[in-house]
């Protein structure tokens, strides 16, 4: 296992982005400790965070944002919050040979061996591993285990696409959900949702905040977080999964905001099966899976 670099606490969210972001401007992508590397030899890049508290406050105002009741365990999906500064910190490393701005988070799955209660001190490490071939370029899978005193009570893979260059090897099927549900209950999102859940997430990517910043980055204004429609659409069926519960999603079309989606959930013999879709012409923005009723195991697809 490769040796992981040490986050002291949270670092600052802002700094850890810019940091995370330098590589992809022309000039500062020539400074030592910016530079990226060649991806030729990558053989992957871990860091961790010790005794990282669940603070009531924080999972107070997360839970208030995706929809999930106050209660004295965490959301599922809040996990992901206490990662994603060690997320940020890999892409800032110089050894990971690609920029921050253009990773495309396309699939993601949570496996809760428990609750997660409120004011548990936490172990999190996350680990990353030379990137896979893909039709469109690469895929890297971040995979994040949390512990509390050595034992495992979390764990995802968060999977993005670097377009580009491919590399060796035959390309993988991603997540596949049959005959997804369609229809369902309408939500409407405000244009403000994306600051919003940056307020709370840490994760303040310029394409979630403003049509300028949206634009400027491709899209005709901005978008939802990836993780915000995965935390929603679970939260939708919170009290009908146990705690501990694999949860797969893949992340399709982007959610413009202002808008307006459709969600369906239905029950099957393995669990759930749910989708966030475009109400106009049913093409989904996420769709994904809840499998209960066996034993949890590690949310890795690779």
């Amino acid at each position: 296992m490769t040796d992981a670099k040490l986050l002291h606490g949270e670092p600052g969210r802002l700094r850890t982005l810019l940091h995370a972001a330098l590589p992809a401007v022309p000039g500062v992508n020539r400074l030592p400790g910016v530079r990226k590397r060649s991806a030729a030899g990558f053989t992957g890049l871990a860091y961790a965070r010790t005794n990282a508290v669940v603070e009531r406050a924080r999972v107070d105002a997360y839970a208030a944002v995706c929809g999930f009741p106050r209660r004295d365990v965490v959301p599922l999906t809040y996990p992901h919050l206490l990662a994603f500064p060690l997320h940020m910190a890999i892409m800032g490393d110089a050894a990971f040979p690609y920029a921050a701005i253009g990773m495309v988070h396309v699939e993601n799955a949570i496996t809760a061996h428990r609750a997660v209660r409120v004011g548990e001190a936490l172990d999190v490490r996350t680990d990353v591993g030379p990137p896979r071939p893909h039709a469109r370029g690469v895929l890297l899978d971040f995979t994040t285990t949390v512990t509390a005193a050595a034992e495992p009570a979390w764990e995802s893979t968060s999977t993005y696409l670097r377009r580009g260059d491919s590399v060796d090897g035959e390309p993988t099927a991603g997540l596949e959900v049959p005959d997804p549900p369609s229809g369902g209950i309408q939500w409407r999102l405000p244009g403000d949702l994306g600051r919003t859940y940056a307020s709370v997430s840490g994760d303040a990517n310029p394409i979630h905040l403003h049509p300028l910043t949206a634009r400027a980055l491709g899209f005709p204004r901005q978008i939802a977080h990836g993780m915000w429609t995965l935390a929603r659409s679970v939260a939708a069926i919170e009290n009908r999964v146990p705690d501990a519960v694999t949860v797969e999603v893949a992340f399709k079309k982007p959610v413009l905001l202002p808008g307006t989606v459709a969600y369906a959930a239905r029950r099957d013999q393995m669990g759930w099966t749910f989708a966030m879709t475009n109400p106009k012409d049913g093409a989904p923005h996420l769709l994904g899976r809840v499998s209960v009723g066996q034993d949890p195991r590690a949310a890795s697809r690779r």
